[in-house]
């Protein structure tokens, strides 16, 4: 049905290196595979086999799960796009807790770190692309946190206000369209 390859630390695996929980949920135990550094495994591919179509309507979600996290989704891939390499970004270990994908009986402890596999309907999923939203959510912040910074160097306090020229976004984008014509590291800076 599926492979997955870890770049850099393994060769391809299929689906018999998992095991079956069910007809659509697989686990992979990171102890068995890395044993305690699972968390510097920071990305694995996935694919699907030449011999195996998933429904259109269908994905491969892909979870992780830090010992006694919740499982947590890092993205799919489906017929359109049968392959994936995915960012682990693995969570704080901590309590047992539930989470979207449920794998193991709530009662049982999770002693390590798990990738999980489920066969989900692609419309329940959140986007595909996990990683590429995080980067555009980090920097969204970016931005918005150089712009605070300009505005703070030339507000003024009124009582319980705060008073900017009326210009200030002006002037901020002109000097945020300057800095980026003559330093191309600058856009990049924001984006780490």
């Amino acid at each position: 049905m599926f492979g997955v390859v870890f770049p850099n630390r393994s060769f391809p695996m299929d689906i018999s290196t998992f095991s079956q929980i069910d007809t659509t949920h697989w686990i992979l135990d990171m102890n068995t595979f890395v044993g305690e550094a699972y968390d510097q495994i920071r990305e694995v591919c996935i694919f699907l086999l030449n011999n195996f179509t998933l429904p259109a309507d269908k994905a491969l979600a892909v979870y992780i799960q830090s010992p006694g996290s919740q499982f947590v989704f890092v993205g799919a891939v489906t017929v359109a796009r049968p392959s994936a390499v995915l960012s682990l970004p693995w969570p704080e270990p901590g309590p047992v807790g539930g989470g979207p994908m449920q794998l193991t009986a709530p009662d049982s402890a999770t002693l390590s770190a798990k990738i999980g596999v489920s066969v989900e309907d692609l419309a329940s999923l959140p986007s595909l692309d996990v990683v590429a939203e995080k980067k555009i959510e980090r920097l969204a912040m970016r931005v918005g946190e150089n712009l605070f910074n300009f505005m703070q160097s030339f507000c003024g306090v009124d009582g319980s206000r705060l008073v900017v020229p009326m210009d200030i976004l002006d002037r901020w984008f002109k000097k945020f369209q300057e800095k980026a014509k003559r330093d191309p590291e600058f856009l990049k800076s924001f984006s780490l």
